[in-house]
């Protein structure tokens, strides 16, 4: 069929799976096991439905507004979007455009090189050491733009400060992002940067520690120039992006710190927990930072420990890809859901 010659082809990002069963223990997609803030069900439920015919406000000024003064940055430091993913998109197709090409490691979020290809974007990955980490001399070669989560996905490992610092310091003439999806649970934020670096975008979200996926926010932190170029972009492509709704309820849960450290306090405590229990039972995994744990077993695959695992509705993920294949993401959940997935492990491994 001619018409399929001029169709743009590429390899879609494959998300976690959804499943929907009434007492399954789902861990494979990082959601936050706690509700949002107790502000953000009480605000949703008195929420003025007529505006809802209207357009929301393109800019989402009170959003901006309350992160750029929980961040202490001005407000023309801040961009926000439909999910981090939105914002890392947008920022691919703003800042990422010479002949060279971007640079990202070999194990990372798996939508980087999804987007450099919808995108027509020339890339290299650069190998992580044995031990999971960015060998920053890696990333001294002359590119188009790097990319990295700190910590990593789907490792969890933390990278220092003085470690991204070294890549901006050798990379001045192309935009750095550093995506902190997960930086919540362990390590420090690369804000402080900001006032050194303007070619420097971190770019976190809603979706983990503020417990708020389905509704959909992230947001970009840079200096007003960068932002400038990204909103350019924002408003050449679609300019009423994020619902009235996020807007309204990303400020609420904004406002909620207390709130905000105690669940993301339980998470960290579990997580420490858990990876006790798991090297009892003969796993070993990195030293994560974030809210999962990327665990593989001395004599079990993870694929048989995947598929065993999902036969009992208890949900983790695993990827069949170099370096990674003998490994489970395992999403950090309540105490009670990691009592069960225990339980479940526990009985299994004894068998061999």
């Amino acid at each position: 069929m001619k018409w399929e010659d001029n169709v743009r082809k590429v390899v879609p990002y494959v998300a976690g799976e959804q499943p929907n069963k009434e007492r399954m223990i789902k861990l494979n997609t990082n959601e936050c096991p706690y509700p949002p803030a107790p502000g953000v069900a009480k605000l949703a439920e008195q929420l003025n439905c007529d505006a809802l015919r209207l357009y929301p406000d393109a800019n989402t000024t009170p959003l901006v507004e309350a992160l750029a003064s929980y961040y202490g940055v001005k407000k023309e430091q801040i961009f926000v979007g439909v999910g981090s993913d939105d914002v890392l998109s947008l920022a691919f197709l703003t800042f990422f455009n010479s002949e060279k090409s971007i640079l990202f490691p070999d194990v990372t979020y798996s939508f980087y090189d999804v987007w450099a290809d919808l995108y027509r974007i020339p890339y290299r990955t650069c190998a992580l050491d044995k031990d999971w980490h960015i060998r920053p001399e890696d990333y001294r070669q002359p590119n188009g733009g790097i990319i990295f989560p700190n910590p990593n996905a789907p490792t969890g490992v933390l990278e220092s400060l003085d470690m991204v610092e070294e890549i901006l310091k050798a990379n001045p003439d192309v935009v750095v992002i550093v995506d902190e999806a997960y930086i919540d649970f362990g390590g420090v934020s690369a804000l402080p940067l900001l006032e050194k670096y303007e070619n420097l975008l971190v770019v976190q979200t809603f979706s983990k520690s503020r417990a708020m996926a389905g509704l959909r926010i992230g947001f970009g932190i840079g200096n007003e120039k960068l932002i400038g170029y990204l909103n350019d972009v924002k408003f050449s492509f679609n300019s009423y992006t994020m619902n009235l709704p996020s807007q309204v309820l990303g400020v609420e849960a904004v406002k909620d710190d207390a709130y905000f450290k105690e669940i993301t306090g339980k998470i960290v405590a579990t997580r420490e927990r858990v990876k006790g229990e798991l090297k009892k039972l003969g796993f070993s995994f990195p030293d994560s930072q974030a809210n999962f744990i990327f665990a593989s077993h001395e004599t079990i695959s993870a694929s048989q420990l995947f598929y065993a695992l999902r036969e009992a509705d208890i949900y983790v993920r695993y990827w069949d890809k170099p370096r990674i294949s003998e490994s489970l993401r395992i999403t950090v959940g309540t105490d009670e859901e990691m009592d069960v997935l225990l339980a479940f492990l526990r009985d299994y491994v004894d068998r061999f």
